[in-house]
């Protein structure tokens, strides 16, 4: 057979079975039969299935990275958008707590009642709770401390022990003048005459056995007269500036160092403090009080300005390194002291001063009495330049608000307070007159607070009164004073 046959479709070769099968019944030849009905053409085959897809080719490598573009150029500012609305206000805050007020110790005997209710005034009005209140600037206060802060006076004490206990060198030469060139002919020949013979120059004098030598000092300083007569012992005693006696235990002092002074002055002040309340002794023959007080109204009132944010300062006629060692006593601290400053050589106390103002260092005319306490106050607490040293501040500000003081030699830094100043009544003139003529109506004064003097019947001749360099007594505003009646006294 063809092979085309064999390849064609199953419904072509069914057509021709169907062929092949009549022909079959052919035989021998006989009557030709009727044709048979051609059959109905076969239904054209379904398409066959599609073949599967083709496998994926493989991905192409990926392509270099391009060029970095150019930079865009930078956006234009933004326009500046609206204002807004204001809020509405807040609430009002509420006042500020102010710390409690410290008052006086109302169970603390002596203080009349006038000076109490003022001093507690200016507590209130000046103190840490006042709403004007400057830390950086705070109000300072100024006491004296011989017969102000105490009873009795430690330079005295001091004197005491030294010749007590062989303290008291023998001047260099054994020239007295110079310790002092104010003193008298008459008082260098009195103490060459009874000291001499005793040590050799800068050897202790033995004093504490030696009657005539003890007695030639003490009566220079202690009474200003030569011993066992009434000759003068110092000229030029007293200026506006110096006080002779004063200045001389300052210079007695001369060849110790700081630490041994406050050491002197610290067995001094304990032995008086051991004494009982009007004690007294002999020294070169001359009787003195042998017992000292803190006295406590006083430490109380230092207390309660301090705990009000007060700047509290002890500045007095004694030596520096004799107060500042002691002062704690009413909680003031030794570089709050002001005091008679000797010029240190090799750590040792000389004959000099140091300068305030314009006075120069090592000077012998200038310690811290009368004016000169006001000098070191202005150059110490409040910084004022040398030149405005010697003078009244003009400025307040630079002026103590409170001063308390007992005599003379606190006259100028109690007229500098500006606020309130307290006499302590020892019966001297000119700060006794000024303190009850009371020109400002600031000046206060009390009684002593152990054993006050008693009343001066006869008052104070203010109008005739002179001061230390035999002027007038007058006021802060310079003029005269009249007399006064002495009327506060007692204690209540």
């Amino acid at each position: 057979m063809n092979r085309l046959y064999f390849n064609r479709t199953r419904y072509d070769r069914l057509a021709l079975a169907l062929v092949v099968g009549a022909l079959s019944f052919a035989g021998c030849a006989g009557e030709d039969g009727i044709a048979g009905a051609v059959g109905p053409a076969g239904a054209d085959g379904k398409d066959g299935a599609d073949g599967a897809d083709g496998a994926d080719g493989k991905d192409g490598n990926d392509g270099d990275t391009g060029a970095a573009g150019p930079a865009g150029a930078d956006g234009g500012d933004g326009a500046t958008g609206a204002t807004g609305v204001v809020g509405p206000d807040g609430t009002d805050g509420m006042d500020a707590v102010l710390g409690p007020v410290v008052l006086l110790n109302g169970r603390t005997y002596g203080w009349l009642d006038d000076n109490r209710a003022a001093i507690n005034a200016m507590i209130t009005d000046l103190g840490s709770s006042s709403p004007d209140y400057d830390p950086e600037f705070r109000p300072v206060a100024v006491f004296d401390w011989d017969n102000t802060v105490i009873k009795n006076d430690i330079g005295d004490q001091t004197m005491a022990y030294l010749i007590e206990n062989d303290k008291v060198l023998q001047p260099p030469g054994k020239d007295w003048a110079v310790t002092n060139e104010n003193l008298t002919a008459e008082a260098k020949a009195s103490l060459n005459a009874a000291c001499d013979d005793l040590a050799a120059e800068g050897e202790p004098l033995p004093t504490s056995g030696d009657a005539d030598c003890a007695a030639a000092i003490f009566s220079i300083y202690y009474d200003g007269v030569v011993a066992g007569s009434d000759q003068a012992a110092w000229q030029n005693g007293k200026t506006y500036t110096i006080n002779q006696p004063y200045a001389w235990v300052a210079q007695l002092l001369s060849g110790y160092s700081p630490a041994s002074v406050r050491q002197f002055a610290n067995a001094a002040f304990d032995r008086a403090l051991s004494e009982p309340e009007g004690a007294t002794k002999t020294v070169g023959g001359i009787s003195m009080a042998a017992y000292i007080r803190v006295y406590e109204p006083m430490a109380d009132l230092a207390a309660a300005l301090q705990r009000n944010g007060f700047d509290v300062w002890v500045v007095t006629a004694s030596p520096q390194n004799v107060v500042d060692g002691i002062a704690n006593e009413v909680g003031v601290d030794a570089d709050h002291v002001i005091g008679i400053r000797n010029v240190l050589e090799g750590g040792l106390l000389t004959y000099g001063f140091q300068g305030c103002g314009t006075v120069a260092d090592d000077n012998r005319t200038m310690i811290t009495f009368d004016r000169g306490k006001r000098c070191w106050i202005n150059k110490v607490i409040f910084g004022l330049d040398a030149a405005d040293q010697e003078a009244q501040a003009a400025d307040p500000a630079n002026r103590p608000v409170f001063v308390a003081g007992d005599s003379d030699t606190d006259i100028a830094m109690l007229k500098d307070a500006t606020h309130l100043k307290l006499v302590i009544n020892r019966n001297k003139t000119e700060a006794m007159c000024n303190a009850y003529a009371n020109y400002d109506s600031k000046w206060f004064v009390q009684p002593m607070f152990i054993e006050p003097k008693a009343q001066r019947t006869a008052g104070y001749a203010c109008s005739t009164a002179t001061d230390h360099e035999g002027n007038a007594i007058v006021d802060e505003a310079g003029a005269s004073i009249a007399d006064q009646d002495d009327s506060v006294y007692a204690l209540p």
